[in-house]
C-alpha cells in the first residue's frame, strides 16, 4: 500500500464560502495564540510549553471561546501541531524562529484523520462533506483512488481546494525497457533512442500579454507602507490580472511536465 495525494477544486455556496473564511480566521487566531503562549511562558517564567500541554488545554479553551466547537477537536489539534513543527524546525537549525501569521498568508487547516469530514467520491469529481458545514461540490480526477486518510482545506488566490491523501494499491502499466534522459537548455528532453522533446516555452508565448498587463498596472496608484499609501482599487484589479496570467502559465507548465513524464514511463 502506498500513499497518494489528490487536490480537488471546491465550489462552495456563498454561505459556505463565508463560513470557510471564518474558520480560516479562527485557525490563524489559534495558531498565533499558541505561538504567543509558548513565547511568553518561556520569556516571563522560564517554562517551556510543548504540544501536549497546549492540546490538554483545548477543552477549557473551547468552553471560553465557544465558536471553536464547530471546527472539530482533531482540526484544532492539527493547528497546534503546526506550531510544534515550526519550533522543532527552529531547534533543529532548519528554520528561523516561528513568526505570527497574517490571515491572508495562512492558507488553511487540516483534518489529520477521518473525523470531521468525508469524501463522497470514487476519485472522479464528487462532494466533500464537512461536519457543521455540509456538502461542497468538488471537481478533480484521481489517477488512483483508495481509502481517504487526511484532508487539508486550502485557499489560493481566492479559490478553495481540498488536498486529500489516500492509501491505495498502485496499478499502472509500464514498459519493460530502459532509456537515458538528458535535460538541456536547447531541448527540454533528449532521449538515448534519439527522440527529442522540445520545450513549449509557455512564458515566452504569454510574455506580450503579461507585459501589457504590467504596463497597465504601473499607471495605477502603487501601495507604499512606509508612506502609508494604500493601493487603489484599480491597482488591485490590475495586479489580479497579472497574477491570473502568470498562474495560467504555471498551470500549463505543470500539466505539460506531468503528461511528458507519464508518457516516458
Amino acid at each position: 500500500m502506498v500513499t497518494r495525494r489528490i487536490t480537488y477544486r471546491l465550489y462552495p455556496t456563498a454561505s459556505q464560502e463565508q463560513t470557510l473564511y471564518d474558520w480560516r480566521r479562527l485557525h490563524v487566531y489559534l495558531y498565533n495564540s499558541a505561538l504567543a503562549d509558548r513565547r511568553d511562558s518561556y520569556q516571563r517564567e522560564g517554562v517551556s510549553i510543548d504540544y501536549f500541554d497546549q492540546q490538554n488545554r483545548l477543552p477549557a479553551f473551547k468552553e471560553t471561546w465557544t465558536e471553536y466547537k464547530k471546527l472539530g477537536s482533531h482540526a484544532l489539534q492539527a493547528t497546534l501541531k503546526r506550531v510544534d513543527f515550526a519550533y522543532q524546525r527552529f531547534f533543529a537549525g532548519k528554520g528561523g524562529y516561528p513568526k505570527f501569521k497574517s490571515i491572508r498568508h495562512y492558507s488553511g487547516w487540516s483534518y489529520p484523520c477521518k473525523a470531521g469530514w468525508k469524501a463522497l467520491t470514487d476519485g472522479d469529481n464528487g462532494y466533500l462533506d464537512i461536519s457543521n458545514l455540509g456538502k461542497i461540490q468538488m471537481r478533480g480526477q484521481a489517477r488512483q483512488w483508495g481509502t481517504p486518510t487526511t484532508c487539508t482545506i486550502l485557499n489560493r488566490h481566492g479559490k478553495w481546494y481540498a488536498s486529500i491523501t489516500v492509501t491505495c494499491e498502485v496499478v499502472r502499466e509500464t514498459g519493460d525497457g530502459a532509456i537515458g534522459l538528458d535535460f538541456g537548455v536547447t531541448h527540454a528532453v533528449a532521449m538515448s533512442d534519439g527522440t527529442i522533446i522540445e520545450a513549449p516555452k509557455f512564458l515566452a508565448k504569454a510574455a506580450k500579454e503579461i507585459k501589457k498587463a504590467n504596463k497597465a498596472k504601473r499607471r495605477k496608484q502603487v501601495p507604499n507602507r512606509k508612506k502609508k499609501i494604500k493601493a487603489s482599487k484599480r491597482w488591485k484589479k490590475a495586479q489580479s490580472k497579472v497574477s491570473q496570467l502568470t498562474r495560467k502559465v504555471s498551470r500549463k507548465r505543470d500539466d505539460w511536465m506531468h503528461k511528458v513524464s507519464s508518457n516516458i514511463v
